[in-house]
């Protein structure tokens, strides 16, 4: 996905366009909550975190900051319709504690509201975790929970500069489910530098024994101002290959697709239609959501914006009765096109022909003969990528949109 540009400035009260607003709950609508604190950094990691050494702010002073947010949510959305999904990433979720995870959930009920049966996943370090944990989580209304394994391989977990111990996302999983958990996703990363096939094959087989009913795989990338990025540049470390990458990829469908688990996103494998990630399907179609904690992004209506990253300087901004927002962006039409054609090709129902302009039709046919979309579904009139469009994904989509 490209970077977000630096945009334009947000208004202090948050408002948004009118334009925005129009159809708000015709379309789906989801809440991302971040938690930006971890225990520890892993190496290969770029997202909006601070260990405890970096935060003079609190937990506390942040569930006030998102209380605060989500109130101002409401009066900017008017009659917000009820939240779908809820989604608390980070960062390290868990380490809030069963206790802090309700809390947050609470804050969305009291705030933009949930729908009935509403999809709520938080991420959790499977170190932080417990058979209490998740008894905590599920009676506080938590539906799905999110793991991240990354790897069965000691030694793959050290050069990612994970904590946790090889087994213990398996044994998470299981407490999870036997909790009352229906729905487990498991988190794996490909490409380390020093995983071999056989390696790979271990974390697949530890996935399938712990019984998730959804899985998650990410080629490892080298993100700029990481400590991995660093490895690499001074040698100690090569960067994944592509080839390998491909060869993993195939390896991963073809391993979950023999246990049932079939693909619905280029990354992310299911049990059934209900064990797939409501949430992230909201991204993916273009729906609204509302992301709020320090550096969440968000998106109603053709705007998307962004907050400031650091928790004090959010906190802050929402005692004063401000929005934490950093920027934002009007997305053009075009710019809207682009991103439904490059989202909804990524799913396994793909993209319906009729988005297409004329030149995007011949390309999606010249693709279809060259075995990357499906011959079959191109003529149900959807774009629909094969095993091998997959693999070329990014391609694909920049030939749809000329």
């Amino acid at each position: 996905m490209p970077a977000l540009p630096d945009g334009a400035e947000a208004p202090r009260d948050g408002t948004l366009p009118e334009t925005a607003l129009r159809g708000l709950g015709e379309r789906p609508f989801g809440v991302y909550v971040h938690v930006p604190f971890c225990a520890t950094r892993c190496g290969y990691c770029d997202f909006n975190t601070y260990t405890p050494g970096e935060l003079s702010t609190s937990p506390e002073s942040w569930l006030d900051g998102l209380r605060a947010e989500l109130d101002l949510a409401a009066r900017v959305l008017g009659e917000p319709p009820r939240a779908r999904t809820v989604f608390v990433g980070g960062g390290t979720p868990s380490l809030l504690g069963a206790d802090g995870l309700a809390a947050v959930l609470d804050v969305v009920r009291s705030t933009v509201g949930l729908t009935d049966n509403a999809e709520v996943t938080t991420e959790s370090n499977p170190e932080s975790t417990s058979p209490e944990f998740f008894a905590g989580i599920r009676a506080a209304g938590y539906t799905r929970v999110s793991l991240g394994m990354q790897s069965a391989a000691p030694h793959v977990l050290r050069t990612l500069d994970r904590v946790h111990t090889p087994g213990r996302p398996v044994a998470a999983a299981k407490e999870a489910r036997a909790e009352g958990f229906e729905h487990v996703n498991l988190d794996l990363i490909y490409g380390t530098p020093g995983e071999t096939t056989d390696d790979l094959r271990a974390s697949l087989d530890a996935v399938l024994d712990a019984g998730a009913d959804h899985v998650s795989a990410y080629a490892l990338i080298v993100e700029d101002g990481t400590a991995l990025a660093r490895k690499v540049r001074n040698g100690e470390l090569p960067m994944p290959d592509d080839d390998v990458l491909a060869a993993d990829y195939e390896l991963i469908d073809a391993t979950l697709a023999e246990a049932g688990l079939r693909w619905y996103e280029v990354s992310n494998w299911a049990a059934s239609a209900e064990a797939r990630c409501e949430h992230n399907l909201i991204y993916w179609r273009g729906g609204d959501w509302w992301g709020a904690g320090p550096g969440a992004h968000s998106h109603v209506g053709g705007v998307r914006w962004w907050n400031v990253k650091h928790p004090a300087r959010y906190a802050a901004l929402l005692a004063a009765g401000e929005s934490p927002a950093a920027g934002r962006e009007l997305l053009s039409v075009s710019d809207q096109h682009l991103e439904r054609v490059m989202l909804e090709l990524r799913l396994a129902d793909g993209l319906a022909l009729d988005v297409l302009d004329d030149a995007g039709r011949r390309e999606a046919r010249r693709s279809a003969t060259e075995g990357l979309l499906d011959v079959d579904a191109l003529a149900a009139g959807r774009a629909v990528l094969t095993d091998a469009g997959r693999l070329l994904a990014d391609g694909v989509v920049r030939r749809l949109v000329g």
